[in-house]
């Protein structure tokens, strides 16, 4: 059975309560969505399935316009004063059974005005509400989802709207750690031919396999055939590069027998 109960009153916001109804099918499967047009099989009898429908469900959502009050019955009357007005009869049987009564208050609709209530849905008035405007229609539906997943935690387990942006943020959070490490490969490759900073024993500017004269600004220039690890058996012309640059050569200092 639904989780959500849409009720409101024929004549008085139909259009508000069908979008409110699609929307959280959309959001949460319009398995656990009631909304009497939609939800009742062609040949199941009306009156026990809208009763059983609100016994079951864990919130119903009043859905009340300005002129919920004012609608009248085929006797001239107004339909809320009718004991068997199902829309009376629907919020009546969930505050009996004290299921989740939300009013949703529509365009310039008012604070339910007790004096004009039956004795039965008195209740109705303390009820804290919501409000849907057409103006406002995406952020107060969104508002009014996300009041009923936090409300009802079977809803929130199936949140469509919930699910997609944990996955837009795991995405984002992969697309990161991918992108940092590729950086890290890069950074920790082998140059060649090209330009860098050393940061290890050696401080400056390393040049890898220089094809002419380059000046690099200010600091010492390492020129080197190949470049790899520590500066053992490495060519380098230090200088300040803003003057001319000394050759100089350093090797590994060999055994007295490494000649023979």
């Amino acid at each position: 059975m639904p989780d959500v109960f849409v009720n409101y009153r024929t004549g008085d916001e139909e259009s508000a309560a069908t979008m409110i109804a699609r929307e959280l099918a959309r959001r949460f499967g319009g398995e656990r969505i009631f909304f009497a047009s939609n939800s009742i099989e062609p040949g199941r009898r009306f009156p026990t399935e809208l009763v059983r429908a609100v016994e079951e469900c864990g919130a119903l959502l009043a859905v009340i316009g300005p002129r919920w009050v004012e609608v009248r019955g085929v006797d001239g009357r107004p339909a809320l004063e009718a004991e068997q007005d199902w829309t009376r009869r629907e919020i009546r049987t969930a505050l009996d059974r004290g299921i989740l009564v939300m009013p949703v208050l529509v365009g310039k609709a008012t604070r339910i005005d007790r004096t004009v209530l039956p004795d039965d849905l008195l209740e109705l008035a303390d009820c804290q509400y919501r409000r849907f405007d057409h103006r406002n229609a995406e952020s107060d539906l969104t508002a009014l989802g996300d009041t009923l997943a936090r409300l009802l935690p079977e809803l929130g387990a199936v949140d469509r709207d919930a699910r997609a942006v944990r996955e837009r943020a795991e995405a984002k959070s992969r697309e990161k750690s991918a992108r940092g490490t590729e950086h890290t490969r890069m950074r920790t490759r082998d140059v060649r031919g090209g330009i860098a900073n050393l940061n290890g024993d050696l401080s400056g500017t390393f040049v890898n396999e220089p094809q002419g004269p380059v000046n690099t600004g200010r600091g010492h220039q390492y020129n080197a055939p190949h470049f790899e690890g520590d500066n053992t058996g490495v060519q380098f012309t230090a200088g300040d590069n803003s003057s001319t640059a000394h050759q100089h050569f350093e090797r590994e200092r060999r055994h007295s027998d490494d000649g023979r």
